[in-house]
């Protein structure tokens, strides 16, 4: 257990040097009975006893914390409580709403042991689908994967991940875990206090997301008297007065020291850089949200997939054309060459890409539909300051080799519109998307991106690049849209000293991808026509041979393709 520090000597939040930081947490020792043992923390730590204390006095309480503090293993002892408990000592059911699958099960498992450690009779985790039911439209019904223990108490604990309607007919305690992360927070509160009619609780807990997100809005209420709600806020240096730093050594068997704590801690809000007063020290940073946490994104990041980048300079758009077809050919044959291997030849193929030719880049993101709907990327192409010729070139070359090709969208805006209609003339105006950029494409588009990846449903090259454009999108006006702001490459171009901009290229080639990936595809199967002898004697199919194409068409299906797109 940890001898407080006062709240005054916090509040300087990321300006306190490391050496400030060891002589504060000297002096709060200072007055510790010489029996107790500051290695050996309390199970909960301050911080999270006061959630608790807190939770059970209040009805709605509202938490705005910094990153990684072992909120969710408090408030998991809490509705291991509440659910285990009988209806006349304050039994209920607890709801548990985070803000992906990940952290749906990650809680239920924290409930599990801690149903285990108060010995509470409990069943075994059980997965289930949830019906989320539009009230307005029954046949908009969605089945959404869910997690629950059921206690002898006859309560159960039910974890979701994401904000169902179906809330509304419940009752209980009400969990709203990284609130400032959700789609539609406002709505989802308005259903949660409704269970308040009858007895229930709501707890709100979250980092920042930005000075203009809901949840801020709502934290600035409760501070200004609007919201009758209570406000425990924990950042990083309370939670590290509170032990937080003593339980990390506990878990990874360091010797905690105060210097070794302020060294940590600087190590901390180092990594964090510009981010760590809205991580750490829940100062919300202005501007919009972002569209989608750092983690989802890491999640489906994979090392095997590489960023293939090719950049020539600005005398290269008028050397000899057939030197540059040359030249570009070259590159295709040996760098994606190689990695056109790993496409399955039975697999739908299709493409995403983002068009650049100047001040930003051209990205080229080929996918697969695989088993279970995965969407596997086998690489990304990205072309710097390539003429508009070779561009053409290259994405036919690549496009001509994707197996059992189906669909592909182009960004037509622009510059973009001349290659996307020669892509449409080669390949097909249905096989093909000319997308203008627009609300309604954003609005539609970027929601079932951001459902695929956050049930890490594709994947995406392991480059800090690729990151720093998903990081880039924010939420605009409630649309996931890319803003105005541009970006400096961190890849090749800058371990050259080279400064290059980037403008979001990859998530929105990414995005285009997907969308191509959802659009309807048209199958036929191959049925062989009659056998007829010509009149030199040799056996044709009825009706004479096919064509080149179709032929090739026939071996694939022969082969066991099972069906191609129309062209």
């Amino acid at each position: 257990m940890s001898a407080p520090v006062p709240d005054d000597d916090l509040r300087a939040g990321r300006a306190i040097g490391e050496a400030e930081w060891a002589a504060l947490r000297r002096e709060s020792l200072a007055g510790l009975p010489p029996d107790l043992d500051p290695a050996d923390p309390d199970v909960l730590l301050g911080y999270q006893r006061r959630l608790l204390e807190t939770t059970a006095a209040h009805p709605v309480v509202v938490v705005p914390k910094s990153r990684r503090i072992g909120a969710t293993w408090g408030i998991g002892a809490d509705a291991a409580l509440t659910a285990g408990a009988a209806r006349d000592a304050g039994g209920m059911d607890v709801l548990y709403i985070g803000y992906n699958l990940d952290m749906a099960r990650e809680f239920i498992d924290v409930c599990a042991l801690w149903a285990v450690a108060f010995s509470q009779a409990a069943g075994a985790v059980g997965e289930f689908l949830f019906a989320d039911v539009n009230p307005a439209d029954p046949a908009d019904t969605k089945a959404i994967q869910a997690f629950r223990i059921r206690f002898a108490s006859g309560f159960e604990v039910v974890a979701l991940s994401s904000r169902p309607r179906s809330l509304r007919g419940r009752q209980g305690c009400v969990i709203v875990d990284e609130a400032a992360f959700h789609d539609d927070l406002d709505g989802l509160l308005k259903a949660a206090f409704a269970l308040l009619i009858w007895g229930g609780r709501v707890l709100v807990i979250s980092s920042h997301n930005g000075e203009s997100n809901p949840f801020n809005r709502l934290v600035q209420d409760i501070r200004a008297g609007r919201r009758p709600y209570a406000l425990v806020e924990v950042d990083f240096d309370r939670a590290l007065a509170d032990g937080l730093y003593r339980r990390v050594c506990l878990r990874t068997g360091r010797a905690w020291s105060p210097e070794a704590e302020a060294a940590w801690r600087a190590e901390i809000i180092a990594i964090y850089g510009d981010g760590a007063d809205e991580e750490l020290f829940c100062i919300p940073a202005e501007g919009s949200g972002v569209w989608l946490l750092p983690a989802v994104v890491e999640a489906c990041m994979r090392r095997d997939v590489p960023v293939l980048r090719w950049e020539m300079p600005a005398a290269f758009a008028f050397r000899p054309e057939p030197e540059r077809e040359a030249l570009a050919a070259a590159w295709c044959e040996s760098v994606i060459g190689p990695h056109l291997d790993r496409l399955d030849p039975r697999r739908p193929s299709f493409f995403g890409q983002d068009f650049g030719r100047v001040a930003d880049l051209t990205v080229i993101w080929p996918l697969q539909r695989v088993a279970g709907l995965y969407r596997d990327t086998p690489f990304v192409v990205e072309l710097r300051n390539i003429p508009f010729a070779q561009q053409k070139q290259i994405l036919f070359w690549v496009v001509d080799r994707l197996p059992c090709f189906c669909g592909g969208a182009l960004d037509a805006g622009g510059n973009g519109a001349a290659q996307a209609e020669y892509a449409a003339q080669r390949y097909g105006e249905h096989v093909i998307a000319q997308v203008k950029f627009s609300i309604d494409w954003y609005r539609e588009a970027m929601p079932r991106l951001k459902d695929t990846l956050e049930s890490r449903g594709m994947a995406l090259p392991a480059h800090p690049d690729v990151l720093g454009d998903f990081k880039l999108i924010r939420m605009i006006d409630g649309i996931a849209r890319v803003p105005r702001t541009r970006t400096v490459e961190k890849g090749d171009g800058a371990a050259a000293g080279k400064t290059k901009r980037r403008h979001g290229d990859a998530a929105i080639a990414a995005a285009l991808a997907h969308f191509a990936s959802l659009m309807p595809v048209i199958a036929y199967a191959y049925t062989p026509a009659s056998m007829t002898i010509a009149p030199n004697g040799e056996t044709v199919p009825f009706g004479g041979a096919f064509p080149t194409l179709w032929a090739r068409d026939v071996s694939d299906l022969e082969a066991g393709d099972g069906g191609r797109s129309l062209w």
